[in-house]
């Protein structure tokens, strides 16, 4: 018997969109990121990008367990001396682009190099309910449906 490889002509690409409000931030990204790779596929091939094109409407509505709001720290740097700057999770959902919160967690849940970076080009993430791919058809996926924790079920803040 021989291990199956997809070839790029067999591999087929859908549209799903998923609604993020209430959903907890890890819990949805691992599901993205799976969906991403292709990993729900059984025709699944390491080094192909076999996944779907996802689109992430109210991602500013994305919820954090605990504390985390608060205490959850996004560092980045600047290229200078010392220029390591640092944010909380809180403060970039209160700011101009509260979808950096998906997004990161998506990308950081995905292989690095270049085949991680075409899988992530397939990621489409918008803080409202409004996104312009009406036209390819998405199929909804329910993510809070899967599994209760996916939604913050005690209802913390």
């Amino acid at each position: 018997m021989k291990t199956y490889s997809a070839k790029p002509s067999e591999i087929e690409k859908k549209w799903i969109i998923i609604d993020a409000e209430g959903l907890v931030v890890g819990r949805l990204a691992s599901i993205i990121a799976l969906r991403l790779r292709g990993k729900h596929k059984p025709s699944f091939t390491p080094h192909m990008d076999c996944g779907d094109n996802v689109i992430v409407v109210n991602a500013a509505k994305v919820l954090f367990t605990g504390d985390k709001l608060k205490k959850k720290i996004y560092h980045h740097h600047t290229g200078y001396i010392g220029g390591i700057k640092d944010r909380s999770a809180g403060s970039i959902m209160a700011g101009k682009f509260p979808e950096r919160i998906v997004e990161k967690a998506v990308q950081r849940m995905l292989p690095r190099g270049p085949l991680g970076r075409q899988q992530l080009s397939n990621l489409r993430v918008y803080p409202g309910a409004e996104h312009p791919h009406e036209a390819q058809q998405p199929e909804a996926v329910d993510v809070g449906a899967m599994n209760p924790k996916n939604t913050n079920y005690r209802k913390a803040i």
